[in-house]
């Protein structure tokens, strides 16, 4: 290397970061006015829209102004937790700054890449994502520049030639020269690895068929409404006059919080496991975690330390130990050094020789197999046995007394000759046992994908207590029984993305880790993508998780996360679904039973306000951990709530019955079947939030308070007669009791079903 490319000394670099400031630009503030309109653009808030208009046309000016509270507090809330989630991945996106290898002072060590300054000397590899723009000094690297063309073709570079900070490097290597960095780079923004894709998770997915099922209901009881004022002899006035409340029906139906709640639970999840050692670069990745059954595991840094060691070293050349292991030093990457280049390059220190650098190193590729250096007038090959047995094919009659089944194997070739064979162990990692254990507690099936040989891959799996078979990807099709699979053996990384796509097809959700840059559409493919903790950065953009730590216990974590967001949402589309049904079955039953709605519209409005407030709120509740993966059954769900909501009609519509020939004015019922539905509300929540009796267990206190608050409120508005019609005490006991007694009925037949859901 000359003189004049040989880098920066840190002085140097810690004058022109003074004089330049970071590698880094301010991201643009989020636009919260921008955010708040665009919420009131969509279909839930065209239907408040049209409800509004609706309401004014009529003259219920009242109606009219809490409706436009709830669109506006819809909008405000839609905008705030957005805002919310924006700042948890903003947080978690700088710890996502890639790492970049650059020559200091003569050595070369990684930094984070916003310590970067004009001037340095920076090695690039496949799967980095450039952290500046930079002139090419030596090598031929391929380029996707969609980020900032938008056109996905490869662009092949050579010396001279400038790449830009946001592309990914997608094959070769060679050394650069910063030339621009933050502001004054061509891409002008800070480089984070967060995967901003808008795409909604299964479980968005399938909660947006709950908006149908509660259209379609809401629909039926409407067209029974009509049809049922005609035959009672009523006229089109009396029509109009009924519209306002067929209005605030569907407005009942609208899911107003599902996408705060959905926010907040998937931020808060996402802020837990950044505490924990996972850091989520796209908020599906938590909820899909849920449904996972299928992890395919990299054996090494993953199930075995990261760090693997010479067992075994064989020479099979003329030349001493001594030359042929200084030789073989300078075939491994100083730049950017992988577990293989350390665990050599140990070997070859602690028997106190000299690493050797050359000027003319190849780095290894997945492509050749193999890297290689010139040094001494020698050619140095490191790699692949199966490599480089095809270059020397006398290496196979060399190796007969070598136990290729004790570890994994490093070739070596001078001069296109077998000089020699590492043997190396990889250690298992303490935790893996126990991770594993509870991998297969939660119902998850661990494979194992590993390059090594067959006999190197059943040892490691039976120190793990990995039960199954250990097959070679040769022997991999579609006939293989998976449920019996402990690990493959023998893989490359480009045969990953095609054993994702079968065990999909096979009807599996499929978890994925991987590090390298031919891990990336693998990792893009799976549900649930992990890049381990020393990935190449196109692997870290490319998963949904990325992990700080080694092992295996992290990725229960996320187990744990996408299931506390699964159940808190079951709760909610439970809650949403029992509740609207609730209401929209009593007010048309009460109608068709009684000839009036038994609800006033002003606390129709007030009760769905309402709702909306504590459901919003279910996504910080405490919930309980399950063991198997989640599968979601739309209509048994249906099932579940309308047979709840059934239970609560039932008792409102005796109550009403019994109410009416009792006595009671029809304002006073109305009261009483507002609080009625408040109280109905709030115990939904506490039944379907947990598999026990609702009095054997408790909220979050963000739902707890939100609740009592409710509740408090409800009588503030029932005793003093605010929006309705006033009534007693003893009446608002009346109702208390009658709620309580029904919660504890129906929660003795819902339990049952609910263990079984």
């Amino acid at each position: 290397m000359s003189e004049k490319n040989s880098g920066l000394t840190q002085a140097q670099a810690d004058k022109l970061l003074k004089q330049n400031g970071l590698n880094e630009v301010p991201e643009p503030q989020f636009n919260f006015f921008k955010e708040f309109l665009s919420k009131l653009w969509n279909l839930s808030a065209w239907i408040l829209e049209a409800a509004l208009i609706l309401e004014c046309i009529l003259g219920k000016w009242i109606q009219s102004l809490f409706v436009l509270l709830m669109l506006l507090f819809a909008a405000w809330n839609g905008a705030s937790k957005k805002k919310q989630s924006r700042r948890v991945l903003n947080n978690i996106s700088h710890k996502l700054t890639p790492k970049v290898s650059v020559e200091r002072d003569g050595k070369w060590q990684n930094i984070d890449s916003k310590y970067l300054v004009t001037g340095d000397l920076i090695s690039i590899q496949a799967g980095d994502v450039l952290a500046a723009d930079v002139k090419i000094i030596s090598g031929q690297v391929s380029f996707d520049e969609s980020s900032i063309t938008g056109e996905a073709k490869t662009v092949r570079k050579e010396q001279d030639d400038t790449g830009f900070a946001g592309t990914t490097v997608i094959e070769g290597n060679g050394l650069a020269i910063v030339t621009a960095t933050g502001a004054n780079s061509r891409s002008g923004k800070t480089i984070n690895l967060i995967n901003n894709s808008a795409a909604p998770g299964h479980l968005q997915q399938l909660l947006t068929k709950i908006i149908y099922y509660l259209c379609i209901l809401d629909g039926i009881l409407t067209l029974v409404i009509v049809i049922a004022s005609f035959f009672k002899g009523g006229d089109l006035n009396n029509l109009i006059n009924m519209l306002p409340f067929l209005a605030m029906m569907f407005i009942a139906s609208i899911p107003v919080a599902m996408p705060s709640t959905f926010a907040l639970s998937n931020s808060f999840e996402a802020t837990r496991l950044s505490k924990e050692g996972v850091l989520t670069s796209d908020l599906t990745g938590i909820q899909d975690a849920a449904n996972l059954n299928l992890l395919l595991l990299d054996k090494t840094g993953t199930i075995t330390e990261n760090k693997t060691a010479v067992s075994n070293w064989t020479n099979f050349s003329n030349l001493d130990d001594k030359t042929v292991l200084e030789l073989a030093s300078a075939a491994t990457d100083q730049r950017n050094k992988k577990i293989i280049d350390n665990a050599i390059d140990d070997y070859v220190s602690k028997l106190g020789l000299t690493i050797r650098t050359s000027d003319n190193f190849t780095p290894f590729t997945s492509g050749t197999g193999y890297s290689m250096a010139e040094i001494d007038s020698h050619n140095v090959k490191l790699g692949s046995f199966k490599q480089l047995s095809l270059i020397d094919k006398a290496a196979n009659d060399k190796i007969k007394e070598i136990d290729f089944g004790a570890g994994r194997s490093v070739a070596l070739l001078i001069d296109d000759k077998l000089a020699g064979v590492f043997i190396l162990q990889d250690q298992v990692r303490s935790d893996s046992k126990q991770a594993l254990a509870e991998l297969k507690k939660r119902g998850v099936l661990p494979i194992m994908l590993t390059g090594d040989n067959q006999k190197t891959a059943e040892a490691v799996a039976r120190e793990v207590d990995l039960k199954g078979e250990v097959i070679s990807i040769h022997d991999f099709n579609d006939q293989t029984d998976t449920s019996k699979l402990a690990g493959i053996a023998d893989v490359l990384p480009e045969d990953k993305l095609k054993m994702v796509k079968f065990f999909q097809q096979k009807g599996y959700i499929v978890g994925m880790t991987g590090d390298g840059v031919n891990d990336s559409p693998a990792l893009r493919q799976a549900e649930v993508g992990i890049a381990v903790s020393n990935a190449a950065d196109v692997a870290k953009r490319s998963g949904k998780m990325v992990l700080l730590n080694d092992g295996l216990t992290s990725i229960v974590k996320i187990l744990d996360a996408g299931h506390r967001v699964y159940q808190r949402m079951t709760t909610w589309s439970l809650t949403k679904l029992a509740r609207t049904a609730q209401l929209t079955m009593l007010l048309t039953f009460g109608y068709l039973f009684f000839d009036y709605i038994p609800m006033a519209l002003n606390a129709m409005v007030i009760y769905t306000i309402m709702n909306n407030m504590v459901t919003m709120m279910i996504g910080t509740d405490r919930t309980h951990i399950t063991y198997q993966p989640e599968n979601w059954n739309m209509a048994k769900l249906a099932k579940i709530a309308f047979s709840l909501a059934s239970g609560w009609t039932i008792v409102g519509i005796i109550a009403i019955a019994y109410l009416n020939t009792h006595g009671w004015s029809h304002g006073t019922i109305s009261t009483m079947v507002y609080v009625y539905l408040v109280l109905s509300a709030m115990f939904i929540i506490m039944i379907t939030r947990t598999k026990r009796y609702f009095w054997q267990d408790y909220p979050s206190k963000a739902v707890g308070l939100t609740q009592l608050g409710d509740i408090i409120l409800t009588i503030i508005l029932a005793i003093f007669g605010i929006a309705m019609t006033k009534i007693s005490w003893m009446n608002l006991l009346l109702v208390f009791i009658v709620a309580l007694l029904a919660a504890i009925v129906i929660d003795l037949f819902y339990q049952p079903i609910m263990k079984n859901r």
